[in-house]
């Protein structure tokens, strides 16, 4: 479990970049051709960090204090190829538009937290029709791409989740309960809402995967939800790769046990294959830690 602070004054400042211990991967898993799946974790500063991605690498460093950390998932839907362009350019757009609007982090609890709800919304929807657009004007396959997009947006002491589609965040404390912070927007998840179906019976719907919002698709409904963030809390953020395989309660027990944020990381992605791995699975794991811990690297574990 994450160690806490000794201090009321350590627990209320912001962790250093060496007291965060970070880490994601992605893997195509045991049936796919093609991983369909991105994944972000950046800093965000007067120019942008990029610590750790699927995507190509960054060379942008930068010394000066952290305003914000980002982290993101995206599930592409659609061809393989088209899928994967989805959730690429969604990854990659919600990072440029919510680094240009870095003003809004400087002070979010001086009546800026509006603004910051409006800017992580209106980003998604600059994201969503930039990919409708593509999936209009492209070839045939382009028709039927779109994206999740799940994002952790890191502002001590308050976090901000972007969710469009089924990726999902989860947040654990040191009373050792995991709680999903996102919720899933499918037809099923609706259908559960308003009675018309139970959790079990939703489980085996073949409707489970069917989203009703999607980034690029006919419909985008990005909410935001502002939570505070902790020095004893634990996020994660996945790709349904991983829940379509592996319990809440086999999640929780992972991250009560965890050793290291890449360890965690890789004994889920290891439960989600030796359960089946019909999917692309990614994993973004993070937690404050007040022992110094290795700087995140560069580069991604992509397989």
């Amino acid at each position: 479990m994450t160690a806490t602070t000794d201090s009321n004054s350590d627990a209320a400042r912001k962790p250093l970049d060496s007291e965060l211990d970070i880490h994601g991967l992605t893997h195509v898993g045991l049936v796919r051709q093609t991983n369909q799946d991105h994944f972000l974790i950046s800093s965000l500063r007067r120019e942008v960090v990029v610590h750790q991605t699927s995507l190509p690498p960054a060379d942008a460093r930068s010394t000066s204090e952290r305003m914000a950390f980002l982290a993101a998932v995206a599930d592409g839907v659609g061809s393989s190829v088209m899928g994967g362009e989805a959730s690429r350019q969604a990854v990659e757009g919600i990072l440029q538009y919510v680094s240009e609007c870095s003003k809004c982090f400087y002070r979010p609890d001086h009546g800026e937290v509006a603004d910051l709800r409006d800017t992580l919304a209106a980003a998604a929807m600059r994201v969503h029709a930039d990919i409708a657009r593509a999936r209009a004007e492209g070839p045939p396959d382009a028709r039927g791409m779109a994206t999740t997009l799940t994002l952790w947006l890191g502002v001590w002491p308050y976090a901000y989740l972007l969710q469009v589609g089924d990726s999902r965040c989860y947040v654990m404390h040191s009373d050792g309960v995991l709680r999903q912070i996102s919720r899933d927007q499918t037809l099923v998840q609706d259908l559960v809402d308003i009675g018309a179906l139970t959790q079990v019976q939703a489980q085996r719907s073949p409707l489970s995967n069917v989203l009703s919002s999607a980034i690029g698709g006919e419909e985008a409904a990005p909410v935001i939800t502002r939570f505070d963030q902790r020095w004893d809390q634990i996020g994660l953020l996945c790709s349904d790769g991983l829940t379509k395989h592996v319990s809440d309660e086999q999640i929780a027990e992972r991250l009560r046990t965890m050793t290291s944020s890449r360890q965690a990381c890789e004994t889920l992605l290891q439960d989600a294959l030796d359960a089946g791995g019909t999917d692309n699975i990614t994993i973004v794991v993070g937690r404050p830690s007040p022992t110094k811990v290795n700087h995140p690297l560069l580069h991604a574990t992509v397989r």
